[in-house]
């Protein structure tokens, strides 16, 4: 399944278990206009109402990423500040309740950067480049993504990024854990098809209850109620007991655990 757009947008095509959003702005090199930002999150409620779906997949179109917010609709992300469209949009897709991966090609800059580090893995082409420009221009970056930014890097590589707003490429993001995986650019496809395979054979029970206690963790609040829901629902789902006679019998799991329209979320 597919949907097309004309014009800068968001195109979504979904291939068995995964969901690939597209950001198409090719003109500003994907830069994220308003309307863009605001049809993320009922995109997102969408794809993560799919039973189908067990992993997204975060792309731009023709070898770029996202080269940010697009500068010519700044005033408005500027006068809403934390409460702007793009931090919402942020939020929603860190609250993401399946696996999602940020494939990255070309320039990964500013907004790109926001989004990017909303999602739980990111790949990198060897041509990716990543920058954190508000220092450049008078800004103050968005609270949760520097906050993200700083679980994920440290404060001092965070303080490094947006003090200097230099671009660095893909493989000195991954040496400061930016990026996970640097890829050659001529298997890139190819690595992002096999680890998102990986990831949807997986039992989907296991990898939703890892990020939501993840999730917790980070935030220094963990639910005693919430773990134990999980733990009670390793044996009533029967992943546990399908995994076991999988290894036993020496073949591939057939994990029956979907993501319930009623779960409990909380966003990151």
């Amino acid at each position: 399944m597919s949907t097309q757009q004309n014009g800068p947008g968001l195109q979504v095509a979904i291939e068995g278990a995964v969901a690939t959003v597209e950001i198409r702005n090719p003109a500003r090199r994907n830069a994220m206009t308003p309307d863009m930002w605001r049809a993320l999150p009922p995109l997102l409620d969408r794809i993560e109402a799919d039973p189908a779906v067990r992993v997204l997949v975060l792309t731009g179109a023709n070898g770029s990423f996202c080269a940010g917010a697009d500068i010519g609709d700044l005033d408005e992300l500027l006068d809403a500040g934390d409460a702007s469209v793009a931090v919402a949009a942020e939020e929603r897709l860190a609250a993401f309740a399946k696996p999602t991966v940020a494939a990255i090609e070309g320039p990964c800059i500013g907004g790109g950067c926001q989004l990017a580090v909303a999602c739980d893995l990111r790949i990198a082409s060897a041509g990716a480049r990543f920058g954190v420009p508000p220092a450049k221009l008078g800004l103050v970056y968005p609270t949760p993504t520097t906050r993200r930014l700083v679980q994920l890097i440290g404060p001092a590589a965070t303080k490094f990024l947006i003090f200097t707003g230099e671009l660095i490429g893909a493989e000195r993001a991954a040496a400061m854990g930016l990026v996970d995986e640097v890829v050659a650019a001529d298997g890139f496809a190819e690595r992002v098809a096999a680890l998102t395979a990986t990831i949807a054979s997986r039992s989907q029970l296991s990898v939703v209850a890892t990020k939501d206690v993840v999730r917790m963790v980070a935030a220094g609040e963990v639910d005693p109620a919430r773990l134990a829901q999980w733990h009670g629902l390793v044996r009533a789902s029967g992943d546990a007991a399908e995994g076991v006679a999988a290894f036993g019998e020496r073949r591939t799991p057939d994990f029956g655990w979907v993501l319930p329209a009623d779960r409990p979320t909380t966003a990151d």
